[in-house]
């Protein structure tokens, strides 16, 4: 691994003010200084911009940083100049003489980084200037954007190509924190057709609790989520602009200080409203997903999604914002069926050729199974882009994993034993090549009689018709399990394609089993749980039993250092007050009670019931 000469700690040390580098920076900055292009992945928070910026300070010639917002320019070079750096952000929002002014110190050689949009770069005038100055490096900030694998991909990146051939001389370097396989690759044969290193540093963001839970009509989830959390800052990512004003509009109502943020609102009303989120504590951003690139708040607290996003590599980016200070943070997404649907909506309404609206499906399917997953959350999202809790490790990357520090390790859902559907399924995979998409095979091992059957002839395999006992839906969402249990490997960029992991085989084998959510919606019991009470409908003598109830929640939640509702929802509380459970048993039908939350829990929680009864 390459180390970074002494020169480059000096300056860490004498003009930013660091005593040693971060994990990673070290080699990323070595790389840049010896001129090799590089593309780097890296976990936001972990110290990005140093690794561009120190190489920049000690060429002999400028260094071009594209960056893809003036806010984020602006911010970036107010800080570079706070600690004494001469910076030049040049774009249409500064005035025309500041502009000009920066360019003479440029030339002048009194300014060695220059930041500008890609659509300024690669303006035949903009290019014309750059020639004589022979730049010593060029940094794709956000390189996402390069790549229509992307999450936020944006037609102007894609001029960056030519930068490799324009000016031969510089060294190219690209920096994200979200970018999967297929994405990486795409950039790379962009930026530097391929000739240069990608350095990967991990997608693990351990301080940030992830969590995810079905959606019910009305904002009552967020507000309870809200009001367990006062004087935090937080976003509040929404589907639409509509959306944005209606949540920001309740919160305020209910005394809870928010602001709307969509790309509908005046450039002048959305700075101001950045503005505010960035100096005041404990507001709330109700927001589009206009909001967020290159925010450098460090203490969000909770990025809180009232819809799915659109793809796993969008949902990375945006619960990336949250405790870039490495302080607790929190992640909550709520999920739909009608969520999915309308996203699915969306990528057939979005163009694109075939190929691409198929990825974005297979992508928003990865999203799904994370969302459905029945085991640790984080291990299922690090799985994704190739790696796992023990580290960059493919193979490690397909074994189910515990975190301890999500909502799917803190309280596992109920399972049943579901390895006879796992083998059927699996089987098919390996019977058909491990090269069909997830589709072809339910509709083998429901006996489906389509054309495409009788042509590949699998409608003579062993496995034809084996799993008839379940609809098309069940065998749908079971698939996703098999994903993010870690038993099936998704081939996003060859056709979506299954093949079988490791922990499949084992399951495929009879060496281990498998267990999944209920396949099929359970018959409804006539004495089966009612949905949970709202707190409003509690009479008074339930409303002290609450009162109660959150006191021992709250004193079981500081003892284990988790959020409240980790222990339970305010709901399941309100639940207990109508119900008042005297034993275990009873405790069980109590809306959101799992097994493991009855075992650790429940003697302590009949305890208070049996004291206010």
């Amino acid at each position: 691994m390459p180390v970074a000469p002494p020169a480059a700690l000096d300056v860490l040390k004498s003009v930013f003010g660091y005593p040693a580098f971060r994990p990673g920076q070290d080699e990323i900055i070595a790389r840049l200084i010896a001129g090799t292009h590089c593309l780097c992945v890296m976990p936001t928070g972990a110290g990005k911009s140093l690794c561009y910026q120190i190489p920049a300070l000690m060429a002999d010639r400028p260094t071009v940083v594209v960056s893809p917002l003036t806010a984020l320019m602006d911010d970036q070079s107010a800080g570079l100049e706070a600690a004494g750096v001469p910076v030049a952000a040049i774009h249409s929002g500064r005035a025309w003489q500041d502009n000009a002014d920066a360019w003479r110190d440029v030339r002048a050689g009194r300014i060695k980084l220059i930041y500008l949009s890609p659509e300024k770069l690669m303006s035949a005038r903009m290019l014309d200037a750059l020639r004589p100055l022979d730049p010593a490096m060029f940094v794709v900030d956000e390189a996402h954007c390069i790549s229509k694998w992307g999450a936020q991909f944006r037609p102007d990146y894609e001029q960056l190509s030519r930068l490799k051939e324009l000016f031969p001389r510089a060294t190219l370097a690209a920096f994200t924190a979200t970018a999967d396989a297929a994405t990486r690759d795409d950039i790379a044969a962009k930026l530097f057709a391929g000739q240069g290193e990608v350095i990967v540093h991990g997608f693990d963001r351990p301080n940030i609790f992830l969590a995810a839970e079905p959606k019910r009509p009305g904002f009552d989830q967020l507000f309870d989520y809200v009001r367990a959390r006062p004087g935090r800052s937080g976003i509040v990512y929404c589907l639409s602009r509509k959306q944005t004003e209606a949540v920001a509009e309740a919160l305020n109502r209910a005394g809870i200080p928010a602001l709307a943020y969509h790309a509908g609102m005046a450039a002048d009303e959305r700075r101001a409203a950045q503005e505010r989120f960035m100096a005041e504590p404990g507001l709330i951003m109700a927001a589009t997903i206009a909001f967020g690139m290159g925010i450098d708040k460090a203490d969000i607290r909770y990025v809180f999604h009232l819809n799915l996003p659109s793809s796993m590599e969008a949902y990375y980016q945006e619960i990336g914002r949250a405790g870039r200070d490495g302080a607790p943070a929190e992640a909550m997404m709520l999920f739909s069926p009608g969520d999915i649907a309308q996203r699915r909506r969306f990528i057939e309404e979005g163009g694109g050729d075939d190929d691409h609206i198929r990825r974005e499906h297979q992508r928003l399917d990865a999203l799904v199974a994370y969302a459905e997953a029945t085991r640790c959350r984080r291990s299922t999202l690090l799985a994704y882009f190739g790696q796992s809790l023990d580290g960059d490790d493919p193979e490690a990357a397909t074994a189910p994993a515990r975190c301890g520090h999500c909502d799917l390790c803190l309280d596992p859902p109920r399972l049943v034993d579901a390895t006879r559907e796992a083998q059927m399924l699996l089987s098919a995979m390996v019977r058909t090549g491990e090269r069909y998409g997830a589709s072809h095979l339910i509709d083998i091992v429901t006996g489906a009689e389509t054309q495409k059957m009788r042509d590949s002839g699998h409608d003579q395999l062993p496995t034809y018709g084996v799993g008839s006992h379940l609809p098309k839906s069940a065998w749908t969402a079971f698939a996703r399990q098999l994903i993010s249990g870690g038993l099936a490997h998704q081939d996003v960029a060859r056709f979506g394609g299954l093949s079988v992991t490791p922990a499949g085989w084992a399951v495929l084998r009879g060496q281990e089993t498998f267990s999944s959510r209920q396949l099929t919606p359970p018959k409804r019991r006539r004495d089966a749980p009612r949905p949970a009470a709202d707190e409003a409908a509690l009479d008074p003598a339930e409303a002290e039993l609450l009162k109660a109830l959150k006191a021992k929640r709250k004193e079981l939640a500081a003892e284990r250092s988790v959020p409240a509702f980790v222990i339970f929802p305010d709901a399941t509380l309100a639940d207990m007050c109508r119900r008042k459970p005297q034993t275990l048993d009873d405790l069980a039908l109590v809306s959101g009670v799992g097994p493991k939350k009855q075992a650790e829990f429940g003697a302590t929680f009949l305890a208070v019931i049996r004291a206010g009864a």
